[in-house]
């Protein structure tokens, strides 16, 4: 074995030694390590959790869609919007995809006033919605069994339905609900499929409602026109999905849309516009807020485990002023003192940060627990909070390891 290494290995071993020797010392020192790797890891790990989480509801509504939805008034506010604006209509996608060469796909929806829904076996209160064969696709949704609404079961008018998975659930309890009846006020359907349960951790994102498609029927939108009834007052649709191209700007597709259908509105504040695209970046820049508070912190903790690292380390080399002057007196190098005392306050810094990763992954554990955050683990947070960890145990260290270097041999010699 080289000199250099034999020695290195011997460091560690007094390193170790001395840390048994002062016990509680040792502990206090560990702590503000033990904490700062514990909050670098858990702030990494729920701020990997909370983005995974962000992408995956943002793509429940589409990244690249548009989603225009009616806004709901009172029967007296309604009134005074209607003398101006019909509300939104398929007159208005015509004007969109005329207008906008960008807009990819669109669909139409439509909500149905439910008095009775059941099927020959059980009754749900799922929502039902009148849609157009591009929803699905739109709506990231996928189909569990059977099919979806087609662009011909609309030209036909069919009396056909594809259920959510809660609905199905609900209306055939323990049954394949494909091929079964169910009745939509007056309206006998045919279930032709069942989505695929999409069971989000999170109700809302920034505020818009998701995961609703879990209890909801869908039909045929022309089918719901021709074969049910409306009241005056409402709007032909309910809400517009766009999807964009892929080098469309998200927020300037939807200023053209917002001026576009204002204009045929009458001005009238009877829509609002959802971007997906901007309530991502809009969670980002508060993750972003969260992630700098959360570094502040564990640098505070870490910056008091150096400072008590350097502490330790200075008592150490007056504990043992009269080693140093003997390993001089033999022939040890300034350097060899420096290196020896450096992978001391090392050792140190690298128990805490082995003791901090437990400690980050209860912590992350704990805070998913009753803040109901979700964390993801991942190897680059542990391999940054441990070398951020050592590289604090030697910026730290390199002080005390300098003045035990700088020792006067006979002085050190004759030291009590």
């Amino acid at each position: 074995m080289s000199r250099s290494g034999s020695f290195s290995r011997d460091a560690v071993k007094q390193a170790l030694a001395q840390l048994r020797q002062h016990k509680l010392r040792t502990a206090l020192t560990l702590l503000g390590m033990v904490f700062g790797v514990g909050a670098v890891i858990a702030m990494l790990s729920i701020g990997e959790g909370a983005k995974q989480e962000a992408l995956r509801l943002i793509e429940s509504m589409g990244l690249r869609n548009l989603l225009v939805q009616s806004r709901d008034f009172d029967q007296e506010t309604l009134l005074e919007i209607r003398e101006h604006s019909v509300g939104l209509s398929r007159s208005d996608v015509r004007a969109i995809r005329e207008s906008m060469p960008s807009v990819e796909a669109v669909s139409e929806e439509k909500r149905i006033k439910t008095w009775s829904l059941f099927s020959l076996h059980a009754s749900s209160d799922a929502q039902v919605l009148a849609v157009t064969a591009s929803y699905f696709d739109l709506a990231s949704l996928r189909i569990a069994a059977g099919r979806t609404i087609t662009l011909e079961d609309n030209q036909t008018f069919a009396q056909v339905a594809v259920l959510g998975a809660q609905a199905a659930r609900d209306l055939f309890p323990g049954m394949d609900p494909v091929g079964r009846k169910i009745k939509v006020n007056h309206l006998w359907l045919e279930v032709i499929g069942v989505l695929a349960d999409r069971d989000l951790s999170r109700d809302e994102f920034q505020g818009v409602r998701l995961g609703g498609d879990r209890n909801r029927v869908f039909l045929p939108l022309e089918s719901a026109y021709k074969r049910l009834r409306f009241e005056t007052l409402e709007s032909e649709l309910d809400a517009i999905r766009l999807r964009l191209a892929e080098q469309a700007d998200p927020q300037r597709s939807a200023g053209t849309v917002n001026h576009l259908l204002s204009r045929r509105h009458g001005k009238q504040n009877d829509f609002e516009l959802v971007i997906p695209a901007a309530l991502l970046k809009q969670q980002q820049q508060t993750q972003k807020i969260f992630t700098i508070v959360m570094s502040a912190i564990a640098g505070i903790s870490l910056l008091v485990g150096g400072i008590g690292i350097m502490n330790i380390m200075l008592a150490t080399v007056l504990e043992r002023t009269r080693e140093i002057g003997l390993l001089r007196a033999i022939g040890a190098r300034k350097i060899d003192i420096q290196q020896q005392f450096l992978m001391e306050s090392a050792t140190v810094a690298g128990i805490g940060a082995f003791i901090g990763i437990f400690f980050g992954v209860l912590l992350a554990f704990a805070i998913q627990q009753f803040a109901g955050w979700p964390f993801a683990f991942s190897l680059f947070a542990i391999i940054l909070s441990v070398s951020i960890c050592l590289l604090t145990g030697i910026v730290f260290g390199w002080y005390p390891a300098r003045q035990a270097a700088d020792l006067d041999p006979i002085r050190a010699l004759h030291a009590e």
